[in-house]
């Protein structure tokens, strides 16, 4: 039957979407690719350790690690300062220097003197599991730490006689004994010549920190300064599936946007000059480190690896603004912003708008299909906070889907109803021109075009809602909001699978299951609904057809076993409203409904004796 075929045509795009999905996006060879940077970072180490030659962008630097002060026109950011590489724990670490206490609604940690860095910063709002009593997340961490992280603001320039502040170079406290949104922390550094560098720290409720940096020239003659910024990274974080987001370096710069990934780094440096207005960092999945420095001033960016003395890993985003000459009794102020923190979407946009930051969206990777992942999270996040429930707001955003795609939905409920109530003429053509397809191909299309039928309404939804699908579980994997958020009853992360399994009888026997395993109560409703949905129908009569009509459902029950429970929720919810529109259009129509007879004859046949 000619409605068989194309529902057969509609499942096969299913079966090629969710493979298609899988292996791209949930289970890609990321053994081979590990295996090859493994292989590459210890030919680094291995080249490194040769080789006398400090690595590109790297100044000299001492056995204890400490970085000499190289003059402005040698155009290179200063190498890391390592603690004579010595690997501390993070606390001990933090008792190594004088600190001034950060603390706001949504960030606490501390400014450390010792170079005036930011590198020690925890998330208030956000915790390592669902676990409420779970440390939080500490996003910045000094350098002589396992995980070091951190940005750092400076200035190339001075010699010996009139050095500048570098890594080591311990700032004065002016005023400020805590950085707050309500008091900002003010340092200063005066050189032998009378170079005063002042840095003023101001900090929002959130996670943006503004700094000014003024340098004074009381030194009796003209001194050339070059800022600089940087976000550094010790060793390579584990990622998630390159073709899901983006991780590692990012940036707007010249207008469009700047992507790196670590393994590309390492290979070779990404180099971006003549900049005059822009941001780059360093992102993860949930959270970011950003640097906006000043707009208006040329400036070149750098994403770059590189192996320190003590042969760690470090990975870079650094930019030098090009030389400034202050005259002698002037001065001169930069002012710079730095980002750390929760990619909240609101937030984000808020700053965007409001520090007229360029693009600054795209720190949030929207994709592809940015045209409907943003506007899908922004009705998500308005039903969220309608419903008080990310769950809810995944079901109402179902919903209204549903009712966009109603008119294109209602022609293909309707065409399949025509379908069913033409199917005795389709066996008479079909009798007619038993040895003549052709015949018989031109006569069912005249009888379609007699009935008003299109035989292919039944693909349009198919082809339509794929974007919609991918623009969904965009939303719900990438966006933080979703991070933890709750559901009703065992689902207390919609952005994780469903944590229950059939096959360890829902937690009551201890071990854990492969992943072609992980079957949750939810893949198993969202498959009882595909299953129905399917039964909506009549069993083609070819072999072939009717097995993968049998087997569709068990299949994607268990591929969807490994997804976002938000989004076997969305898919499981979208079948029942779909079994339920299907029933009232083809009812509307006079059409048979198909799935009470299909259930009798399948639990029919299957109490039959052998």
């Amino acid at each position: 039957m000619e409605n068989t075929r194309n529902y057969f045509v509609a499942i096969a795009l299913s079966v090629i979407v969710v493979f298609g999905w899988q292996f791209f996006y949930m289970t890609p060879k990321l053994n081979e690719q590990q295996k090859i940077e493994d292989a590459r970072q210890a030919e680094l180490k291995k080249q490194q350790a040769a080789s006398k030659t400090p690595a590109t962008g790297d100044a000299q630097t001492s056995a204890a690690g400490d970085a000499a002060t190289p003059a402005a026109s040698d155009l290179s950011v200063p190498g890391t300062v390592d603690t004579a590489g010595t690997v501390l724990d993070r606390q001990d670490a933090l008792k190594k220097s004088p600190r001034i206490l950060i603390d706001t609604p949504s960030l606490s940690g501390s400014i450390n003197l010792t170079g005036a860095r930011i590198d020690d910063v925890k998330l208030k709002g956000y915790r390592e599991t669902i676990d409420k009593n779970s440390p939080t997340i500490a996003l910045l961490n000094p350098a002589n730490t396992k995980d070091g992280y951190f940005v750092e603001l400076g200035f190339l320039g001075g010699n010996e006689a009139s050095p500048f502040p570098v890594a080591t170079t311990v700032w004065t406290v002016q005023s400020g004994d805590k950085l707050t949104p309500e008091s900002p922390l003010v340092l200063t550094y005066t050189n032998p010549v009378g170079v005063t560098f002042t840095r003023t720290f101001k900090i929002d409720g959130k996670y943006m920190f503004d700094v000014t940096d003024k340098v004074t020239n009381a030194s009796g003659q003209d001194v050339s300064v070059s800022p600089y910024g940087r976000v550094t990274r010790k060793n390579k974080p584990s990622v998630a599936s390159a073709y899901v987001l983006h991780e590692g370096f990012v940036g707007v710069l010249g207008g469009s946007l700047k992507e790196s990934k670590y393994s590309a780094i390492e290979s070779e440096a990404a180099k971006y000059p003549d900049n005059d207005a822009g941001w780059f960092g360093i992102t993860d999945k949930y959270w970011a480190a950003a640097i906006v420095p000043t707009q208006g001033h040329k400036f070149t960016t750098e994403f770059q690896f590189r192996t320190s003395t003590t042969q760690e890993h470090l990975y870079e985003a650094t930019f030098l603004q090009a030389e400034d000459k202050i005259a002698a009794g002037g001065s001169q102020e930069y002012h710079s912003l730095v980002f750390a923190g929760a990619k909240e979407v609101p937030v984000i946009d808020a700053y965007e708008a409001k520090d007229k930051i360029p693009e600054f969206n795209r720190l949030i990777d929207w994709g592809w299909f940015k045209f409907l992942t943003k506007p899908m999270f922004s009705l998500m996040d308005f039903l969220n906070r309608y419903f008080g429930n990310f769950g809810l707001a995944i079901l109402g955003t179902t919903v209204v889907v549903k009712l966009l795609f109603f008119p294109i939905a209602n022609r293909q409920y309707a065409s399949m109803a025509k379908m069913k109530m033409v199917q005795p003429k389709m066996e008479e053509l079909k009798a007619k021109f038993t040895d003549d397809r052709m015949g018989l191909q031109t006569a069912m299309m005249e009888l379609y075009k007699q009935e008003k039928i299109n035989p292919l309404a039944g693909c349009w939804p198919i082809f339509l809602q794929i974007p919609v699908f991918f623009a969904l579980y965009k939303v719900i994997y990438i966006t933080i909001e979703m991070r933890h958020a709750p559901f009703f009853g065992w689902i207390h992360d919609l952005s994780a699978p469903d944590p229950t399994n059939i096959f360890t009888l829902f937690g009551l026997l201890p071990y854990t299951p492969p992943t072609l395993l992980m079957l949750g109560i939810w893949p198993l409703i969202m498959g009882v609904t595909m299953f129905l949905q399917m039964r909506m129908n009549p069993t083609p009569p070819d072999p072939t057809q009717a097995m993968m009509f049998t087997w569709m459902p068990v299949i994607f029950t268990f591929m969807l076993g490994s997804f976002p429970a938000g989004l076997v929720i969305y898919w499981a919810w979208n079948n029942t409203l779909s079994i339920i529109q299907q029933g009232y259009i083809m009812r509307r129509n006079g059409a048979k409904i198909e799935l009470i007879d299909n259930l009798k004859k399948l639990f029919k046949r299957g109490s039959s004796p052998a």
